[in-house]
């Protein structure tokens, strides 16, 4: 049996929903993998931070609103010194961040490489901004820097090529990567306008009061520059991918699309040339011959095409924290487990 020490740096939404996924699967880990664990440290933003070598009842962790009150000594204010002294083994790193430059969640996951912890997170910006020198980061203290979540959740994008496509070189992909414009567009194929569809995502909470990172195509672009980046090991910025929203879109093009058999969905695409990448999100009209026409609300899916295995497709349903959690926990035990 192997004991590891979990660090929480941020503890949401995503955060609680993967401290109540390690307590729901906790006995399936043990007997499954031979590995236990405890939470040892928690850091957030608003609500204090706790350490607690001898372990942290995440039971109450889910329920009280002072993390201090769970610590057994002072917690350092400063966020880096805080992931260098909580001893803990693996780090899960979930705070806010600038997609602008990956800060902070750049430093902290440096931090935590550097101390010799394995590092997952479920932020974008480090992927984009900083994921070659993290991997190397990594490769030399000994640890996995691993961050499945970044994209559709935990779906699993990033392992699947990692571990069971090996040797597979991805030319290309293809998918609907931003379930909330997805969803717009779902609604305005019901009648409902641009702006009523905005409003009933940001209602439901998966808009937020300002949605340009969603309708712009911003969000969407980060993740291409995420899979690009990674799956085909080639540095790429969301500003390098030619980038459309939805914005345009009106209800007499819904109408007239409908029309012809198809529907606009806002694609993601990425492909190898002999320029180099080129990668591109704009709104475009697809056909049922196509498996993006049946792609309906906060549902996503990718589409890889390789030199090995042809077109291979994902689909991602119902997407939440419970799924952006799960992608964490698969991190962990992909990382660490030895069957």
């Amino acid at each position: 049996m192997t004991h590891y020490t979990l660090a929480f740096l941020g503890f949401g939404n995503v955060g609680k929903a993967l401290a109540r996924l390690l307590l729901d699967k906790q006995s399936d880990i043990q007997s499954q993998y031979g590995i236990t664990f405890s939470a040892v440290a928690i850091a957030t933003g608003r609500h204090g931070s706790a350490l607690n070598p001898g372990g942290i009842d995440l039971e109450k962790a889910l329920s009280t609103e002072d993390f201090s009150s769970l610590s057994t000594r002072p917690a350092p204010a400063d966020m880096l010194a805080f992931i260098r002294e909580c001893g803990a083994d693996v780090l899960f790193e979930n705070s806010p961040v600038s997609y602008a430059d990956g800060q902070p969640a750049l430093s902290h996951l440096r931090a935590a490489l550097e101390s010799g912890m394995h590092a997952f997170t479920a932020n974008k910006g480090p992927v984009v901004h900083g994921y070659h020198e993290l991997r190397a980061l990594a490769q030399q203290h000994g640890v996995r820097f691993f961050h499945e979540s970044t994209v559709m959740d935990g779906a699993p994008l990033f392992s699947t090529f990692r571990a069971a496509l090996p040797a597979a070189r991805l030319l290309r992909f293809t998918g609907i990567l931003n379930s909330t414009t997805n969803l717009m567009l779902s609604r305005m194929e019901n009648g409902e306008s641009f702006d009523e569809a905005v409003a009933y995502a940001q209602r439901i909470g998966i808009a937020e009061t300002d949605p340009s990172g969603d309708v712009d195509g911003w969000d969407a672009a980060i993740k291409v520059a995420a899979l690009t980046t990674v799956l085909m090991d080639v540095p790429f910025k969301p500003q390098e991918v030619d980038r459309t929203g939805i914005r345009a879109i009106t209800p007499e093009q819904i109408a007239a699309a409908a029309a012809q058999g198809k529907r606009w969905k806002l694609l993601c695409r990425a492909e190898r040339t002999a320029a180099g990448v080129q990668a591109r999100v704009a709104p475009e009209m697809v056909g049922p011959e196509t498996p993006f026409y049946q792609i309906d609300g906060t549902t996503s899916i990718v589409q890889f095409e390789t030199d090995v295995l042809g077109r291979l497709s994902i689909i991602e349903e119902d997407p939440g924290p419970h799924t952006t959690a799960y992608g964490l926990l698969a991190d962990f035990l992909n990382a660490v487990r030895t069957n």
